[in-house]
């Protein structure tokens, strides 16, 4: 049995349309392949774009691609979720810690998020995590984006985060750039988004506690 056990996989989620195709296939595909060899996997490329390519129909799809421990392939269609236009967050009490290196990488090991997502209340849309340093990280499925001036600010991996497709396309592109991140920074910014592959990015609003709102 592999040291990660048998159910554990790493992940890709993406978006499909019938007139697009796969978003940003390639750049899901490359960072999967990189986790895998950090991991020791067998990354099954051949497979996954096959698969990939024998999606078909007419309604927007998400897909999830995974890779087990013995580097076989699959891949699993769900309709695409519904989005509102803008999110409530929260901060999360929980802490990351930022050297967790398991942060940096898409897999089943997010039990964290998972409980996180679980227990939001009705009317919140997503959850935001600090790290050990009171540092903005992400939120359980998407980056934060800090609007304040021209370009995008997100916090840097270091922080403790999930280099997301969506967060690298936007600073290969010069929209966003890197900046380590407080709760400051969110009561000063001039638009807070959150965002990833498949949603893009949402304007949110985040809810303060008590003791946030000093």
């Amino acid at each position: 049995m592999s040291e990660y056990g048998s159910e554990f996989r790493v992940i890709e989620t993406l978006g499909w349309s019938a007139f697009g195709g796969a978003a940003r296939i390639n750049r899901h595909l490359a960072r999967m392949q990189a986790t895998c060899a950090e991991l020791g996997i067998d990354f099954p490329e051949e497979q996954l774009r096959h698969l990939v390519n024998g999606v078909t129909g007419f309604a927007s799809q998400r897909l999830r691609l995974t890779v087990d421990p013995d580097g076989q392939g699959a891949l699993e269609q769900f309709d695409m979720p519904d989005s509102s236009a803008k999110w409530t967050v929260s901060i999360a009490s929980q802490r990351l810690d930022s050297a967790d290196p398991w942060l940096r990488r898409k897999t089943t090991k997010r039990a964290l998020y998972l409980q996180a997502r679980s227990d939001m209340p009705a009317g919140v849309d997503e959850v935001l995590f600090l790290n050990e340093r009171d540092e903005l990280c992400e939120g359980t499925i998407s980056n934060i984006f800090v609007r304040r001036n021209v370009r995008l600010l997100t916090p840097p991996v270091s922080c403790g985060l999930l280099p997301g497709i969506l967060r690298q396309e936007l600073l290969d592109v010069g929209r966003a750039e890197e900046e380590v991140l407080t709760v400051k920074d969110l009561k000063i910014a001039k638009a807070i988004f959150f965002g990833n592959s498949l949603r893009s990015l949402i304007p949110a609003e985040v809810i303060f506690s008590d003791d946030q709102r000093v």
